[in-house]
């Protein structure tokens, strides 16, 4: 695995595995449920993954979608490829909504709602946390 992948906590905070893709719970939550989609491959720039990537994405995003939408019931889904830190191939997955959710014995408000997610204000996760949180999500990857 790349060194953005393990940045994000890998294996510990694995959500899913695909081909090409994992799914990973976000350390630090913008928002309830936000999550890293990252590439196995060692590629730098969307361009250079292989198409096998590409074409896994559409089933790697429904998944994501359809789960977030039932653990979490989002309004609306943020994708954000930053990239400038953390050089790999990533996602960051932000699950959007008015006000705030409850899960996993967390409440955790949408601060940036309805502009641009504040990244600033995310709950930084500790182990108890993380873990609770994964076992709500997981599941729906089964």
């Amino acid at each position: 695995m790349n060194d953005t992948i393990a940045k994000f906590g890998w294996p510990a905070t694995l959500v899913a595995e695909f081909d090409h893709w994992l799914i990973l719970l976000r350390p630090a939550q913008p928002t309830l449920g936000s999550l890293i989609l990252a590439a196995k491959s060692d590629a730098t720039a969307f361009g250079d993954l292989p198409a096998q990537a590409h074409a896994e994405l559409k089933t790697v995003t429904a998944s994501i979608e359809s789960m977030l939408h039932q653990a979490i019931g989002y309004e609306r889904i943020n994708y954000l490829m930053l990239m400038m830190v953390d050089p790999h191939v990533h996602f960051h997955v932000l699950p959007r909504y008015e006000g705030e959710r409850i899960a996993a014995g967390l409440t955790i408000a949408d601060a940036g709602w309805p502009g641009q997610p504040d990244l600033a204000a995310a709950v930084k996760l500790d182990e108890g946390q993380r873990d609770a949180l994964l076992a709500l999500l997981r599941p729906y990857f089964a």
